[in-house]
C-alpha cells in the first residue's frame, strides 16, 4: 500500500464498483425481460479483472468466457453500448447480435466472450501465436472458470503455449464449484487445478482473487517476465461468486447454503479495498458518496440509452457486424 496514492486506490475501487452497480442493474432489468436469454453475473470476482486488466498496455489483448460483463467494462468499454448490446439493441458493441454472452470491442483489444467451456482458450493460444509471430510486443490474457480446466481444448492450448514459449497469461478465476460437474468433482478440481498447467511446464501461481491489489501487483510481475520472453503463465486466483450460475438460480445457488454465501461476503473485494484505503487514513467515509453517485449515474444513464435505443432492422440479419479496431 505504501507505493500507493489516494487517486490510484480509488480508481480501482470505482471500476470494481462499476462492474458491481452494472451486474446490479442487469439483474434488475432481466427480471423485467428487458434482457433475455442467459445472463451470467459477475458479482463477487470484480477484483480479477480490475486487478489484471490494470496490469495491461492499452494494445494487449484480452479475452473471456461468457461471464464476461465485468472484463469488458474494466478494459474500458462503454457501459451504454455494453448495456444496449445485452438488450438486444443495434446501438450494442455488436449490433444486438452477440448478447450478454458474446460482448466484444475491438478498440479496447477485448476479443470476446465465448459461450462454449473452454472453447476460447485455444484462440488465447492463437492470438498470442500471431503476435509473436509478428514480433509484435503484446501480451494476451484469457480468463475462465474452474470447470473448463478439464476441457481437452484446455489441455491443448496449455501445451502448444508452454511449447511455444507464447505470451499468454492464463487466469483461472476458482470459484470452487464447476458448473456441471458434482460437488465432489468441484472440489478435486479445486484442489488440482493449477496442476493442469504445470504438467505442460507453465509457470503458475495462486492468488487472492478477492484483494484487488494482490492480483494487479502478480499480474505485473508476471506481465514483466513474459515481454521478457519467458512463456506463458498461469494465474489460480481464488474467488467466491456471491450470486448463483447464472439468472436461472440468481440467489446463492442450489449447490451452496446461504449461510456459506454470508460467510464469504465478509471479504467481498469492494468490502476489502474500502477499509485498506479508510485503515491507511487516505479517505473518510464521505470520500466514497461522491464515487457511489457518479456511478450511480453512469448505470442509470446506460440503461436509458439501451432501453430507448432501437432493435435491429429484420435486414441486419443478412448484414456482418462491422467493428473497427
Amino acid at each position: 500500500m505504501t507505493d500507493m496514492d489516494k487517486d490510484d486506490l480509488l480508481s480501482l475501487y470505482r471500476q470494481m464498483l462499476l462492474i458491481r452497480r452494472f451486474e446490479e442493474k442487469s439483474a434488475e432489468m432481466y427480471a423485467l425481460a428487458k434482457i433475455a436469454g442467459f445472463l451470467h453475473l459477475y458479482i463477487g470476482e470484480e477484483a480479477i479483472a480490475v486487478g489484471a486488466i490494470a496490469a495491461l498496455r492499452p494494445d494487449d489483448y484480452a479475452i473471456s468466457a461468457y461471464r464476461d460483463h465485468g472484463h469488458c467494462l474494466a478494459r474500458g468499454s462503454d457501459p451504454g453500448q455494453v448495456m444496449a448490446e445485452l438488450f438486444g439493441k443495434a446501438t450494442g458493441l455488436c449490433q444486438g447480435k452477440g448478447g450478454s454472452m458474446h460482448l466484444v470491442d475491438l478498440a479496447h483489444r477485448f476479443m470476446g466472450g465465448y459461450a462454449i467451456v473452454g472453447g476460447h482458450i485455444p484462440l488465447a493460444t492463437g492470438l498470442a501465436f500471431a503476435t509473436k509471430y509478428q514480433k509484435q510486443d503484446l501480451v494476451t490474457v484469457c480468463f475462465f472458470g474452474e470447470g473448463a480446466v478439464p476441457s481437452g481444448q484446455a489441455h491443448e492450448a496449455f501445451n502448444l503455449a508452454a511449447l511455444w514459449k507464447l505470451p499468454v497469461i492464463f487466469i483461472c478465476e476458482n470459484n470452487r464449484y464447476g458448473m456441471g460437474t458434482p460437488v465432489h468433482r468441484a472440489v478435486a478440481l479445486y484442489e488440482n487445478v493449477a496442476e493442469a498447467a504445470r504438467s505442460y511446464g507453465i509457470m503458475a501461481e495462486r492468488v487472492d482473487g478477492m484483494d484487488v491489489l494482490a492480483v494487479r501487483a502478480l499480474m505485473r510481475t508476471v506481465v514483466d517476465q513474459i515481454r521478457a520472453g519467458h512463456g506463458p503463465f498461469f494465474i489460480e486466483a481464488m474467488t467466491y461468486r456471491f450470486m448463483g450460475h447464472s439468472m436461472a438460480d440468481p440467489s446463492h445457488g442450489h449447490y451452496r447454503s446461504k449461510d456459506e454465501v454470508e460467510e464469504h461476503r465478509k471479504r467481498d473485494p469492494l468490502v476489502l479495498l474500502k477499509q485498506q484505503i479508510l485503515d491507511q487514513a487516505l479517505c473518510v467515509e464521505a470520500d466514497f458518496k461522491p464515487l457511489e453517485q457518479d456511478v450511480g449515474e453512469i448505470v442509470a444513464a446506460a440503461v436509458k440509452f439501451a432501453d430507448e435505443s432501437p432493435f435491429p432492422e429484420p435486414s441486419a440479419l443478412h448484414r456482418d457486424v462491422m467493428v473497427e479496431d
